[in-house]
């Protein structure tokens, strides 16, 4: 596969994800024209690539920024972005430059993956596959976010969240969930009736 149908591939995966998680889509095409987080995480795709090469640094932060002004979600460059990330209504959602965010994550608006210092070196969140962040979730510091745990809207989460856990509040309480809730659900976290309240 060459590198042009691997980006292609991509975009089209991205496209796909929106598709299949937000019950208000319609067609593709409208995805494609009208969901900004969707235009951020496309933008994002470049400037990533762009970041790796020194010299191309400035314009590639230039357009983050043109991006952010466009869709109002701000993805710093040097993000690490797995495949296949939902950025529902986008609106406020901030990922900084250390952070990293795995497969198949949906981030709801204004979400904030920060940083607690102005140290170098590793400052923001590292979010594992499948995690769902709600609506106003701020995840700050160098902390890690297992794989398929849950980020209720609105918490602080300062510390590890273990996979598959909840966690809810301010500062962020985890709640542990077992292997036989999760199979009980048996839905995805966005149609579980009893994760609602916290997402949105």
């Amino acid at each position: 596969m060459t590198a042009w149908q691997r980006a292609r591939q991509i975009l089209r995966e991205d496209l796909e994800a929106a598709i299949s998680r937000d019950p208000a889509a319609r067609t593709r095409i409208e995805v494609a024209l009208a969901y900004p987080g969707l235009h951020a995480l496309w933008a994002h795709r470049l400037t990533h690539r762009m970041w790796r090469v020194p010299v191309l640094r400035l314009p590639a932060r230039l357009i983050s920024q043109a991006t952010r002004a466009a869709t109002g979600v701000e993805i710093h460059p040097g993000a690490t972005i797995g495949r296949r990330l939902f950025i529902d209504h986008g609106m406020g959602v901030v990922i900084g430059q250390t952070a990293v965010v795995g497969d198949d994550v949906v981030l709801f608006h204004s979400v904030t993956l920060g940083g607690r210092s102005m140290t170098h070196g590793k400052r923001h969140p590292t979010v594992g596959d499948r995690v769902v962040v709600g609506a106003g979730a701020k995840i700050l510091g160098p902390v890690w976010i297992g794989d398929d745990a849950q980020i209720g809207a609105n918490a602080v989460v300062v510390k590890d969240v273990p996979a598959g856990a909840v966690a809810v509040g301010v500062p962020a309480k985890v709640r542990q969930t077992t292997a036989v809730e999760r199979e009980e659900r048996a839905v995805t976290p966005l149609e579980d009736p009893a994760l609602i309240e916290y997402m949105i």
